[in-house]
This record gives structure tokens, C-alpha cells and sequence, in this order.
């Protein structure tokens, strides 16, 4: 990270001072004649994600203005790290200037330097910010840590990402803060009653797992988290086009978000009761793979026929949300990179939220805008259940028509968790198709933060 807190750490830094073009000309009113003639001179004129250094009388840099608009917005510095030369800041204020606070400064500064090295070296090094420490800082930090780790592992190949390497990174963690983690895993899904999770997994020559971290105080209010971890998706029999593989290492995004998001409830030590789940499978073609027309029975004793073998990922959560709600939690939250038609509907910036709580809704709404992470609800619209008759089993993993998909693959999850039960489902695609600051192009963390606000306070 490339955000310093500790102040023995502290050396001479160059100041930078937030503006926008409304402020700009008192700004510039305090300056120098010099500085003011340099900021004219290059045309500056405040716009967010702008900076500009100015020199003193050595030539070395004096400070920095950088064009915000939003100093409440945590990626109003995210195009700094990258774009100012290598060395070190720190935040200034002055007549005529925006106030960025420390923590989001922090975040955005963190994820603004981030670049995903695991196969080839960084352009360059980001820029240092150094920052006060606060509680507030080190829980941002954090965050942009959480953020990371969920691009890390979507920006991962899947030679690289497969089941085995997701149990590893949920053990990894679980040992880090206190958690228990198991896995079940292989045909030893079927004797604990995984059928629906075997079934799809069964074909990849990685076996198909279970991952579970158990963390916190049982007295505690009981929160379950599960993500979608098929860590590769080729359609299975009803193969996927060249074009519509080429990006499903991401098909892991959920199991992504899921274990970052367990990773902060534990880091930062939330009063809950905790049950991670990512049932982790590799979506492959073999002769033993699951075909159209099969017909599963599920944990929760529903029997499922195959119309398409591409919509497997509903199929291997049905499993994990039936053991979740065994434990009889006040909450389940579900990540998954469950359909396209999320994207049709809402675009690649805006995940898609589900829940059958309206207060929920709105409290999740309302973080979601503290946070700066945005969502959007679609409705559980029950009428289109009938979408899911068989005539053969309980139902069909695929809906009859091509209409509402993101709502018929939720509804299909509605099936596995009781009514009393509130419950958040995320169709997200995890995945950015251009670079902003702070959010290159490539894997990402999309209402993650909101949860997580959300989790703050819940009782």
C-alpha cells in the first residue's frame, strides 16, 4: 500500500491542495504571483481527477493542486498515485481549498496505486501519501485492502484460481484472525448431502469443494455470507461461444467478494457470528458432466431438472444457502456473477441487489451512499415462479423465457431460503470494462463496502 501512517515513518512532503473550479479563483487569490501565473499558464482549471505541480524558487516541486469534485467522494484523489512523480505527500489546506478527509484521502490513494503485478512487473511505482493515523484511516486502509483482495483473485487466471486455491486463500485467512475453516470436498459431497454441488463439479479434473470459515462469538448475532466460486465456466454441455468463456475466470467473483467481505467482519473485529460459504467448482466438459435433462435432488430434499448446464452457478448455491439457513442466521447475504442480463438491465457499474426486506433495502440504500459504493434493488416479482415448471421435477434450473433473467435466477435462489429469513442476494459482474481512477479495467469489488457499512451496525 502506498498510503503511510506511522508518523516515525514521517518525512518532508509536498503539500497538496484540493479545489474545485468554484473555489479555484480564492485559491488562487492566496498564492504567490509566480504560482498563480504557473496555474494560468498551464491552463488549470480544477477538473476532478486534474492536478498540476508547481515549482519554488529551486525548481523542486513547492505543491501540488489537484481538481476535485467531491471532497466527501473517496475516489476524488484516486488519480494521483499514478500520475504525480514518485515521492511523497501529504494533504494541505488553505483558503480557497476542498477538504478531503484523511480516511477517504486514504482509501482512494491506496486503490489509486493499485496495479495487478502477479505476471508482469508495474508500470511504475505510485506516488506515497503520508496520513495521520486515525481509527478511521486504519478502517479505510482496510477496506482498500478487502477491495484488492477481491481483484487480485478475479484478475487471476484460473490455472491460477481454482477450487484448491480458493480453499487456500479462505485458510490463509481464517487462520489470520481467529477463524475455523473446513472444506468438504470431492464424492465427499455426496455422503454429507451436496448432491447439486457435486453434480456440477463433477466433470473437472479439480475436484468440487465446500469451503466454510466459522468466526466469533456464538452468542452473537448470526450473519451467513456465501459467494458464487466456479472458477471457470465453459457452459458445461451447452458450451458457451469463444467470446462469451474468454472472461469467465470472473466467474469466481462472488467466492471473491464473499471472502473479503468475512475477512473485514473478522479484521475488524464486528460483534457477529459469522458462517462464511463458497461452494467451489469448476464448471467442465468430460464425460461424466452433467447434461440437459438430468435431473438432481438438491440438500433441501427439491428436485431439480437441467434445462441448461450454463446456468450452474444457481445450481451449486442452492446447496450452500439450503446449509446456511440450517444454522438458522438473522441474515443471509449472497455474492454471485449470476447473469448477463443484470448487466443488460443495469450496465457494468451498478451491481444488482435483491432482498425480501424492504427496511433492509432501505437501510442497505442508505449505506450504500455512506459508503460510496453504489447499488440498485430489482423486485423478488414472485408471479414469474411459473417460469420454473417442470413437468418431470420440482423445477427447472432455467426460466422458459428469455425475459427478467437476473429475476428469475434470484427467484430461483428464493427458493432455498425462508420467508422469515431476511436475506440480500448480489448479481454482480465484479468486473470493470474501462479504467477510472482508482478502478483500472480488470476485476473489481462492487457493493462489498456497502455490506460491510451495513454490518456496522447491525444487531
Amino acid at each position: 500500500m502506498s498510503v503511510i501512517t506511522d508518523k516515525k515513518a514521517f518525512t518532508a512532503a509536498t503539500r497538496i491542495f484540493a479545489t474545485d473550479a468554484k473555489r479555484l479563483p480564492d485559491f488562487l487569490a492566496g498564492l504567490t504571483p509566480f504560482a498563480r501565473k504557473w496555474l494560468e499558464a498551464g491552463g488549470f482549471d480544477a477538473a476532478p481527477n486534474s492536478c498540476m505541480l508547481v515549482p519554488g524558487k529551486t525548481g523542486a516541486p513547492d505543491f501540488v493542486v489537484a481538481g476535485v469534485k467531491d471532497g466527501s467522494d473517496p475516489w476524488a484523489l484516486a488519480a494521483l498515485p499514478l500520475k504525480l512523480p514518485r515521492g511523497r505527500y501529504e494533504l494541505g489546506q488553505a483558503a480557497g481549498t476542498v477538504k478531503v478527509a484523511p480516511d477517504k484521502a486514504a482509501f482512494g490513494w491506496a486503490l489509486g496505486g493499485y496495479q495487478f503485478t502477479r505476471y508482469k512487473k508495474p508500470k511504475r511505482k505510485p506516488a506515497d501519501l503520508q496520513c495521520e493515523y486515525s481509527q478511521k484511516v486504519k478502517a479505510a486502509i482496510a477496506e482498500a485492502e478487502a477491495v484488492a483482495m477481491v481483484r487480485d483473485m478475479v484478475n487471476t487466471p484460473a490455472e491460477d484460481m481454482g477450487p484448491q486455491d480458493i480453499a487456500d486463500l479462505a485458510r490463509e485467512q481464517a487462520e489470520l484472525f481467529g477463524g475455523t475453516f473446513t472444506e468438504i470436498v470431492g464424492d465427499e459431497l455426496l455422503a454429507e448431502n451436496f448432491p447439486a454441488i457435486h453434480a456440477v463439479g463433477r466433470a473437472a479434473q479439480r475436484a468440487p469443494r465446500l469451503i466454510e470459515i466459522t468466526w466469533g462469538n456464538p452468542k452473537h448475532p448470526k450473519i451467513a455470507i456465501v459467494g458464487k466460486g466456479v472458477c471457470f465456466d465453459s457452459g458445461g454441455l451447452d458450451i458457451k461461444t469463444a467470446d462469451g468463456m474468454r472472461l469467465m475466470k470472473k466467474d469466481m467473483g462472488g467466492a471473491a467478494h464473499a471472502l473479503a467481505l468475512a475477512r473485514l467482519v473478522m479484521q475488524q473485529k464486528l460483534p457477529l457470528r459469522m458462517q462464511l460459504l463458497i461452494p467451489a467448482i469448476e464448471n467442465a466438459i468430460s464425460g461424466n458432466a452433467f447434461r440437459p435433462g438430468d435431473i438432481f435432488r438438491t440438500r433441501q430434499g427439491h428436485t431439480i431438472e437441467i434445462g441448461n448446464t450454463d446456468a450452474e452457478g444457481r445450481v451449486i448455491l442452492c446447496d450452500a444457502l439450503a446449509y446456511a439457513v440450517e444454522q438458522k442466521p438473522g441474515l443471509v447475504i449472497d455474492y454471485a456473477t449470476l447473469t448477463g442480463a443484470a448487466r443488460v438491465a443495469l450496465g457494468p457499474e451498478l451491481p444488482a441487489m435483491f432482498t425480501n426486506r424492504d427496511v433492509l433495502a432501505a437501510k442497505l440504500e442508505t449505506a450504500a451512499n455512506i459508503a460510496h459504493d453504489p447499488l440498485w434493488r430489482m423486485p423478488l416479482w414472485r408471479n414469474y415462479r411459473r417460469l420454473f415448471d417442470s413437468d418431470v421435477a420440482d423445477f427447472n434450473n432455467s426460466g422458459r423465457s428469455g425475459f427478467a433473467g437476473a429475476i428469475v435466477a434470484a427467484l430461483f435462489l428464493d427458493f432455498f431460503v425462508p420467508e422469515n429469513m431476511p436475506w440480500i442476494h448480489f448479481d454482480t459482474y465484479a468486473w470493470n470494462d474501462i479504467s477510472r481512477p482508482g478502478r483500472p479495467a480488470g476485476g473489481e469489488a462492487m457493493g462489498l463496502r456497502a455490506v460491510f457499512e451495513l454490518l456496522k451496525d447491525y444487531r
